[in-house]
C-alpha cells in the first residue's frame, strides 16, 4: 500500500540538537557528580526520555534533575540548535504533495515548539505528540498510534523516521514502516542494526523513495 503518512521524530532527525542535548546533561550532571561526566558519557542518554534517564542515575532527584535540565536547555536553546540540510525543502515539498505529516517525539511540548520556529518548521505539521500527551513513549506503539489516530491514517500507510532505535522499533511495533537517517549520532551502523526499511542520507532521499 502506497505511503500517505510520514510521522518524523525531532532530534537528531528534523533538527541538530546534538550539542544542545549534550551540552544540558553534562550542565546537569556534573552539578551533582563533579567531573564524573564526559561527553562520550552522556550519548546513550540520547533517545530515551530524561525521567527514564534520570531515574537510572538517581531516582531521588529526578524532577530536581529534570528542571535543571530544561532550565540550561531552553537558555541556550537557540544558541546551540542548527538545521540538517534539505529537512526545510523536503518538508515543504511533501506538504505541498498532500501528505500528511506529523511529529512523535520524547520532548516536551514548550521546547518542540521552540525548535519548530527556530527552524521554520512549525507551520508543516498537523499533528505533533509530544511526551505531555502519552503515558508511554518509543519504543512502545502509543505515541504513533495516537499520532496516526489523530491524521486518520492507517499504520500500513505510515512511515516512522527517525535518529534513533526507538524510532526504528517504535514504528515496527505501531506496525508502521520505517526509515532512519544516516546523520544520527550514533551512527548509520547502529541504526541500520535494527533493520529499519530504509536508511536516508539526507532527507531528501524520501522525495526520491516515495
Amino acid at each position: 500500500m502506497k505511503i500517505n503518512t510520514i510521522l518524523f521524530d525531532l532530534d537528531g532527525t528534523l533538527i541538530n540538537t546534538n550539542e544542545l542535548i549534550i551540552s544540558s546533561f553534562l550542565h546537569t550532571l556534573n552539578h551533582y557528580y563533579p567531573n564524573r561526566y564526559k561527553r562520550e558519557d552522556v550519548l546513550p542518554f540520547i533517545g530515551p526520555s530524561l525521567r527514564e534517564t534520570f531515574t537510572e542515575i538517581d531516582s531521588t532527584r529526578v524532577d530536581e534533575m529534570i528542571q535543571r535540565y530544561r532550565d540550561f536547555n531552553h537558555l541556550n536553546h537557540d544558541l546551540l540548535v542548527e538545521e540538517y540540510e534539505s529537512v526545510y525543502d523536503t518538508v515543504k515539498e511533501l506538504k505541498q504533495r498532500g501528505y500528511k505529516l506529523g511529529i512523535v517525539t520524547t520532548k516536551a511540548r514548550r521546547t518542540v515548539e521552540m525548535g519548530l520556529q527556530l527552524t521554520k518548521l512549525d507551520g508543516f505539521f498537523e499533528v505533533i505528540v509530544t511526551i505531555d500527551d502519552v503515558e508511554f513513549v518509543k519504543p512502545h506503539p502509543e505515541p504513533l498510534e495516537k499520532a496516526l489516530q489523530q491524521l486518520g491514517a492507517k499504520p500500513e500507510e505510515a512511515l516512522m523516521v527517525g535518529d534513533n532505535h526507538h524510532d526504528v522499533m517504535g514504528g515496527k511495533n505501531a506496525g508502521t514502516k520505517t526509515a532512519g537517517v544516516a546523520w544520527s549520532i550514533k551512527g548509520r551502523a547502529y541504526l541500520e542494526s535494527y533493520q529499519p526499511d530504509y536508511m536516508l542520507d539526507r532527507m531528501s532521499d524520501l522525495l526520491d523513495m516515495l
